[in-house]
């Protein structure tokens, strides 16, 4: 997508705030179910996201999880990540609420609410974009998490424009939106597709430009197909929205986030990352998974970050099913040594190839 012309980004883009919490450049990490864990949260972090929210929680896990060496990285926190969000999803609002104490215990800036996913076992338990369907619930649940957490700490939403194109289920979107603004969310984000579409068809910014005018003042943060630099901006552009949470666009790809940055200043769209800077990127997220999972866990990890990050080198295919293939932490680094031995130029990829590798958006 073309890049929008004669704007002066620097004059339109405004620094992003979720309640008292100072964020800074607009374009931010989205939560990336089995993806935004610390290491992906601070790769973002240091190439240009001032910004980051984990991994979806399940209220029911946060409320009894232990603290046991196998599952303690899903709250690990470090002082680079901050400010961050931890993402909350659940069915029941009294225990949504304690699931979301958890997350201020362990140090989160923000909590966000999850009324998204679109996945059918997340909707067959009532979780997720389900409660786009039961706005009583929805806000009772916002209601419960809003009262629980500490003024000082800033609760947000995620949506989708409903669970389907009916003029129910646009009502009961406009009744939870408004209605949660009402309980004191600090910003809600809006995905422009419906739970019912999942990934497929194209995301409705338009819809985006609906909210952000219904709303006023109030924070809204834009997603859907945001998988160039060009696509972030121009969806600021096209909708208004306070800013955009890029979710499989930023998987093996944090940067994305430098470039957004660079053409928002007025420079051109750097290249692509070489081979050799790619390998540099890869090893740098590899040290931060080992030191979150140690030697022993951090391969399965690092082959799906792995194949991600494949989508840059000029033969991503076969760099793909060599990551894939790998059964073991050596192999994997043997492929990571053979593909990217010599320094030749990256590629950029577009949204078809996300696009074609499935989702894992919220």
């Amino acid at each position: 997508m073309a890049l929008a012309k004669d704007q002066d980004w620097q004059k339109t883009l405004r620094p992003l705030a979720i309640g008292s919490v100072p964020i800074g450049f607009p374009a931010v990490q989205a939560a990336l179910s089995g993806y935004s864990d610390w290491p992906m949260r601070v790769m973002a972090r240091r190439y240009g996201a001032d910004y980051a929210l984990c991994e979806v929680m399940l209220d029911k896990f946060l409320v009894e999880l232990k603290d046991r060496k196998r599952t303690g990285h899903f709250l690990h926190l470090s002082d680079e990540d901050h400010p961050v969000a931890g993402q909350l999803m659940g069915a029941e609002p009294e225990q949504f609420a304690a699931g979301a104490l958890k997350l201020v215990e362990a140090g989160f800036d923000v909590i966000d609410i999850n009324f998204g996913c679109p996945v059918k076992k997340v909707l067959g338990r009532c979780r997720g974009g389900y409660h786009l369907s039961q706005p009583e619930v929805a806000l009772e649940i916002v209601k419960r998490t809003r009262d629980i957490v500490p003024d000082s700490i800033p609760v947000t939403l995620k949506m989708r424009r409903g669970m389907d194109d009916t003029p129910e289920s646009r009502d009961n979107f406009f009744q939870i939106l408004d209605g949660a603004f009402a309980f004191g969310v600090a910003g809600i984000t809006v995905h422009g597709r419906t739970v019912k579409q999942k990934y497929v068809g194209p995301s409705r910014w338009e819809f985006l430009r609906e909210v952000k005018q219904h709303v006023g003042s109030r924070t809204i943060l834009g997603s859907g197909d945001l998988f160039t630099a060009e696509d972030c901006l121009n969806m600021m552009a096209q909708t208004g929205v306070d800013g955009v949470t890029i979710a499989r666009g930023a998987i093996g790809n944090p940067w994305i986030f430098h470039e957004v940055r660079e053409l928002a200043a007025g420079r051109s769209l750097p290249p692509p990352p070489s081979l050799h800077q790619q390998k540099a990127v890869i090893r740098e997220h590899f040290e931060l998974a080992t030191q979150l999972y140690g030697t022993e866990r951090v391969g399965p990890t690092m082959r799906k970050f792995g194949i991600k990050y494949s989508m840059h080198h000029p033969q991503n295919l076969e760099v793909r099913e060599a990551m894939a293939r790998a059964k073991n932490v050596e192999q994997w680094l043997a492929a990571l040594d053979q593909w990217y031995r010599d320094d030749l130029p990256g590629v950029r990829p577009d949204g078809n190839w996300h696009k074609a590798q499935g989702s894992c958006e919220e």
